[in-house]
């Protein structure tokens, strides 16, 4: 019998407190469960997993292998059912042919004990997660070519799940993604090629192969190849958090164990005008439809119209899975000497003592660059909003945390002197981001301000070290204004009369709202989100430092992963980072 419990712990503990009430905003509570019904969950995993024959001396090599449950719930605050789920593995179709067994590093408790493993856990997450991850190894005197199956299924009381099967073969292609010499510091408009090159270090062929390409928002590959098919950046699944573009690329033939193979002709990578911080993955795989379908990730792709994009042998030397999917793709960082002007909006509004009053208050980027965080998952920037004399917060959006007026953490939610918002950890050129507060005029004062400030959230650095324009990082809510505009809605010190910038007027007696945001062209800010506090410095984007900032606000958001499914995988852990 092997037990393996590292971290199930953690995810016990968090589930029980948030099924009693116990854990505050900002912490790991999940919301109770929204099912008005016995909700029904999906298992799944690769469909093929191929391992290395046992060697003649030493130690077989082992292959990670997961098992994921998709929750079809959208709904990341209420979503998750909360209860014990039991993950059933029949091991007596791999008899003979492999062995499995128990990894480093796991968040689920198992057992393996003769031809069955059992895992228990607490919850499922909504989108797609981990169920259980192992090591699997070819059997000692299992032949090349010797397959078998392993069948999974899951129960827990109050929910249904759909089981799933995995073939399991020793020997297959080993397709290795090269890497490139990008130069990494660029201009806009800077293009470079990209040879993209691979070898098959496996034992058997590989027949027909998918090329799969991300590229974030500020990067572009400008040809459209017939064979190819892709996703815009427009912020359609599954990549709407990150701004992503996928090109999906089928190239026929086949593809020899011990064979280098290069692109017929370069494809281009490009910064565009809109570049700052950006990656671009690259990735091969065996062509299959269920690779295909999970590299799709179930969006809408466009064929291209152009020319074939093909591949010729470099050096020389039946279907199959990769022997080790994990080198199968290469990732690089560009930073683009660029900027992105980020303005705070102010806003106006009239009342009377007693008076509610509803302000929009938030900020937009003029560009040209969008800024993404993609690989840290912390926010980009951090709103400061000093409520004014004589007035008192009633309602706020969900992801601002009230504060004392020196900043520091307060209990009581409502009624602070200060309002601390982080960003989503992408925000497009053009996006715009409206936060309604919702106020109560305790005192009528004429002309009274509250300072809104977008800065980089950071206590020692506040500032965006991308902004060419820190003047109009200032705007001001403004209280009861005289018609000789001595106060200004946004920038400059209050004197003059325009309310440039204000994104609403006053609403008396309104109650208050969620936030909302309003992307502008190509945007796709999420203001409601919760998310970390941002480092808002040049580099910040790439690695997170593990520091905390003034607006820390949730878990971390998941860093950049494998395409497809291998995303997928990594938000459960993610969520115990």
């Amino acid at each position: 019998m092997t037990r393996i419990s590292p971290r199930t712990a953690l995810r016990r503990t968090a589930g029980s407190f948030a099924a009693a009430g116990l854990l505050a905003a900002g912490s790991l509570a999940v919301g109770a469960p929204a099912y008005a019904a016995d909700p029904v969950f999906t298992l799944g995993g690769s469909a093929d997993t191929a391992l290395h024959p046992y060697p003649e001396s030493g130690a077989p090599q082992k292959n990670a292998l997961s098992f994921t449950v998709h929750n079809p719930s959208t709904d990341e605050e209420n979503g998750a059912f909360q209860g014990e789920a039991t993950y059933t593995l029949d091991l007596s179709g791999i008899q003979g042919v492999a062995v499995l067994s128990p990894p480093e590093d796991t968040a689920t408790d198992c057992e393996i004990t003769g031809t069955t493993a059992v895992c228990h856990d607490f919850g499922v997450w909504p989108g797609l997660s981990t169920a259980a991850e192992f090591g699997l190894s070819a059997a000692k005197g299992s032949k090349e070519g010797a397959t078998g199956t392993i069948e999974v299924t899951g129960s827990a009381e109050g929910a249904t799940f759909t089981p799933f099967t995995t073939k399991v073969t020793v020997g297959g292609p080993d397709l290795v993604m090269k890497p490139l010499p990008f130069k990494t510091e660029l201009k806009p408009g800077d293009s470079q090629p990209a040879p993209i090159t691979f070898s098959n270090q496996g034992t058997t062929a590989a027949d027909g192969v998918l090329l799969t390409l991300h590229y974030s928002r500020g990067l572009d590959i400008p040809e459209r190849y017939s064979n190819c098919e892709y996703l815009e950046n427009t912020g359609e699944p599954p990549f709407q958090d990150y701004a992503w573009a996928t090109a999906l690329c089928a190239v026929e033939g086949t593809y020899e164990p011990g064979a280098t193979y290069t692109l017929g002709v370069p494809l281009s990578v490009e910064a565009t005008e809109r570049a700052l911080i950006d990656s671009f993955v690259y990735r091969i795989n065996e062509d299959s439809p269920a690779e295909r379908s999970a590299q799709r990730g179930g969006a809408a792709f466009t064929r291209g119209t152009g020319s074939q994009l093909t591949l010729k042998k470099a050096t020389a030397s039946a279907r199959g899975a990769d022997l080790d999917p994990w080198n199968n793709q290469q990732e690089v960082d560009f930073r683009t000497e660029n900027t992105a002007d980020f303005a705070a909006t102010g806003d106006r509004a009239e009342g009377k003592a007693g008076d509610t009053v509803t302000a929009k208050l938030g900020y937009r980027n003029d560009g040209p660059a969008w800024v993404g965080h993609i690989r840290s998952g912390e926010s980009v920037a951090g709103l400061d909003f000093t409520v004014p004399e004589g007035a008192q917060v009633t309602g706020k959006p969900e992801n601002c945390r009230g504060v004392t007026a020196e900043g520091k953490s307060r209990e009581e939610q409502l009624g602070a002197p200060r309002y601390l918002c982080p960003s989503s950890m992408t925000v497009n050129d053009k996006a715009e981001v409206s936060l309604p507060f919702e106020l109560k005029i305790t005192e009528e004062i004429a002309n009274a301000k509250g300072k809104v400030t977008i800065g980089s959230g950071w206590v020692m650095d506040p500032e965006l070290a991308f902004d060419p324009e820190p003047a109009n990082n200032t705007a001001y809510l403004v209280l009861n204004g005289d018609d000789q505009g001595a106060g200004s809605a946004s920038g400059g010190d209050g004197d003059g009369g325009s309310a440039e910038g204000s994104t609403g007027g006053s609403t008396s007696g309104s109650t208050g709202g969620t936030p909302s945001g309003s992307p502008g062209e190509g945007g796709t800010s999420t203001p409601g989100s919760t998310g970390t506090a941002g480092s808002g410095s040049f580099g910040g984007g790439l690695a997170s430092t593990g520091s905390t900032a003034l607006m820390a606000s949730g878990a971390a958001a998941v860093a950049l992963a494998a395409g497809g499914v291998l995303y997928a995988v990594t938000r459960r852990r993610a969520r115990l980072g």
